[in-house]
């Protein structure tokens, strides 16, 4: 599913239920905050979503078994002059790593096929070229939703302090009646605190999930760029040192 149709579906979806949880399972007192709260209980269940996006789709990046064990299988596969052993220990992890390293085993095996008189020079840039373009395609799947979780804290702060300014207007008002209204009075402080939570909730759960999820995809994109060096070192002495064309 493309990310801005998943998006949307998500929205919508979590629209519907927000509303539903402010009509039947909310207290009379959260309920005071007006139906800009459902809002908040949307952007709420958009960031829990996210979260859990995140977290499963990290977990398939890091495929199967140990990213070290899987690096020094391949290495040995390599040493070993074994390319398909290397591609196979790729198929077998599935993780994004394994796909990355596996598109440079496959332009190194092409260009061994082809029997083209390049010197290695030539030949490992072909490999880097082809192991960068991978990267490129990758790594944006490992960021995928992070700027929706940084939009929603931003809008979520925004959003309850919008309640909150309405909320502060009618207290405000039922203050500027020669009698002041104590029941639209208290109406209105709780409207205004109650959107000044809510906003606080989804905006605090949305910067820490887009911090946690920003500085795991950082370390594992620099495993990644340190694992693609070592493969590329390894290939580069086994690449032929023929002639320079």
């Amino acid at each position: 599913m493309k990310q801005g149709v998943f998006i949307t579906v998500v929205l919508v979806l979590a629209t519907i239920a927000s509303y539903f949880i402010y009509e039947y399972m909310m207290p009379d007192y959260i309920k005071e905050g007006g139906y800009l709260v459902i809002g908040l209980i949307a952007m709420t269940i958009m960031v829990v979503t996210f979260i859990f996006e995140r977290i499963f789709s990290l977990r398939k990046a890091q495929g199967r078994g140990s990213l070290a064990v899987f690096l020094k299988n391949v290495t040995q596969e390599i040493n070993k002059g074994n390319i398909e052993g290397g591609i196979a220990a790729c198929d077998k992890q599935r993780g994004s790593c394994a796909n990355i390293i596996r598109t440079g085993l496959d332009k190194y095996k092409q260009i061994m096929h082809e029997g083209d008189a390049k010197g290695q020079k030539e030949v490992m840039a072909e490999v880097q070229r082809a192991i960068e373009e991978a990267m490129l395609l990758e790594v944006p799947l490992l960021e995928k939703n992070l700027v929706a979780l940084s939009t929603i804290a931003s809008v979520a702060t925004m959003w309850g302090l919008l309640g909150t300014v309405l909320g502060m207007i009618k207290s405000f008002r039922a203050m500027s009646k020669g009698t002041p209204d104590a029941i639209q009075l208290a109406l209105g402080i709780s409207e205004a605190l109650v959107n000044t939570a809510g906003g606080l909730i989804a905006a605090i759960l949305g910067i820490l999930a887009y911090n946690f999820f920003t500085t795991k995809v950082d370390n594992f994109t620099y495993m990644i760029d340190e694992a693609s060096y070592s493969i590329v070192q390894s290939l580069a002495e086994k690449a032929p040192a023929g002639k320079s064309k």
